[in-house]
Order: C-alpha cells, then sequence, then structure tokens
C-alpha cells in the first residue's frame, strides 16, 4: 500500500479533496453544472501547481475518484502526471458530477436575472434547498438526452438540483465506493467540483446547513483532511499550508 510522506500520525489516513483548476466557463462566470467545458489556460496552470504542491509535499495515492465533467478529467491527470501516479487508474462516476443548475446552465448571471426574475436565481444561491428553475425533459441539456448518460436511469438523473439534492446524489457513491477505501487505510484523491465537495465536507465537519452554504474551495487548492479511524477529522488543511 502506498502512503503519505509528510509526516501523517500513525493510524490516521489522509483524503484529499481537490476542486479543478478554473474552466472558462468560471473565468466567464456563466452556470456551469453538468455543462462539459474545458479548462481555461489559468486553470491548466492551477493543476499543474497542484500537482506540484502534493508532490514537494511527498503525497502519493492508492485511489483516485474524478467526475465524468473534462473540467476535472483534465485536472486529475495533470495532477497524476506531475506526481508521477500516471499508472494509477482513475475511478469515474457521474455522482461526483458538478451541482445541476437546471434552466440556469449556460446563462450569465445578469442573463438569468432578466429571464427568470432575481428571486428564483437568489435561492438557487444562497438557500440550502433552493431549486434552480427545473429543465424541460426534452432540452438537451438534460443528462437524459446525453450520449454519456445513456446507461443510466433517466428518472435518476436531474432537470436541476438544490445543494441538498446533490449531496443526496452524492451519498450512494461515498458510503459504497469511496467510504470503504478510506475505511481500509487507502489515501484517497477525489478531483471534483465546488458544490460536491461542499457537501462532502459539510458531512466530515458535522456541519450546518448553514455552515455549508457559507464554504468556499478554491480552484486547484488541494484541501487535505486527516482521518483517525472512525473517520473522525483529526486537522484539515491546505496542501500550501502544511502543519
Amino acid at each position: 500500500m502506498a502512503h503519505f510522506s509528510s509526516g501523517a500520525s500513525a493510524g490516521v489516513t489522509r483524503l484529499v479533496l481537490l476542486r479543478h483548476g478554473q474552466s472558462v466557463w468560471n473565468r466567464d462566470k456563466v452556470f456551469t453544472g453538468w455543462s462539459d467545458v474545458v479548462l481555461s489556460p489559468k486553470g491548466r496552470q492551477e493543476a499543474m501547481h497542484a500537482g506540484d504542491l502534493l508532490r514537494l509535499a511527498g503525497f502519493t495515492f492508492d485511489c483516485c475518484f474524478v467526475s465524468t465533467l473534462q473540467r476535472a478529467t483534465e485536472t486529475a491527470k495533470v495532477v497524476l502526471a506531475v506526481i508521477k501516479l500516471d499508472e494509477l487508474s482513475i475511478r469515474y462516476s457521474w455522482r461526483l458530477n458538478e451541482r445541476h443548475y437546471g434552466a440556469l446552465e449556460g446563462m450569465g448571471r445578469l442573463a438569468a436575472v432578466r429571464k427568470f426574475g432575481i428571486w428564483p436565481v437568489l435561492r438557487t444561491q444562497i438557500r440550502y434547498d433552493g431549486e434552480p428553475p427545473r429543465l424541460e425533459t426534452e432540452d438537451p441539456r438534460f443528462p437524459g438526452n446525453q450520449p454519456g448518460y445513456a446507461a443510466i436511469d433517466k428518472a435518476d438523473l436531474p432537470l436541476g438540483e438544490s445543494l441538498k439534492q446533490t449531496a443526496l446524489r452524492l451519498q450512494p457513491y461515498w458510503q459504497k465506493v469511496i467510504r470503504p477505501e478510506v475505511a481500509h487505510g487507502r489515501n484517497v484523491l477525489i478531483v471534483s467540483h465546488k458544490n460536491v465537495l461542499r457537501t462532502l465536507m459539510g458531512q466530515l465537519d458535522q456541519l450546518t446547513e448553514r455552515q455549508v452554504m457559507k464554504l468556499r474551495l478554491a480552484t486547484g487548492r488541494p484541501l487535505v483532511y486527516e482521518l483517525n479511524r472512525e473517520l473522525k477529522p483529526v486537522r484539515r488543511y491546505y496542501a500550501d499550508k502544511m502543519p
């Protein structure tokens, strides 16, 4: 089994959460969600920098879990190449995809407010249970109309999600696939998206819904959790702020 060489206590497992590098729609301040956009040039640099941080701190991994969206998959591949783990098998899941922004996807904030009004947009951003305007099932932005999700029951795919619904969508994969790897002492890297990772942070740190809404997670900056045998956080820090 691989181990970290950066000074963790005996019996402690490290789980690293990494939000993908900046995408072109992050840069342009567009609601992105499941829209499969690429990294911006800055985002590729952030992925390289994330890899450098992990390499210099001596991190290595046994498992890597990634969303199916290319801004996350590209980030993961860059990071693993930098830390010389190119051969590590990457496990992809749509359950790690970003929150689906429904009918807001592909729109800038101002355009969204003009079309739907201020409250339908604002509640999406400030309420844990705030749902965006939903897509129609025939809309091409609905994952059920996209070839990459053809093997998934359409009833499981979102027409738009609140942060609460995103957390519920993640849970089966976390409980049945990722958590057992961590519980066996394997060092895990998750490369995903802001809202998915915020819900996971809320679960690990036992935060309230209001506290989860206040969480901030920078693009391309590895966040390290040290977990005890009961998978309770011992400490949490960014890789560029090693204790």
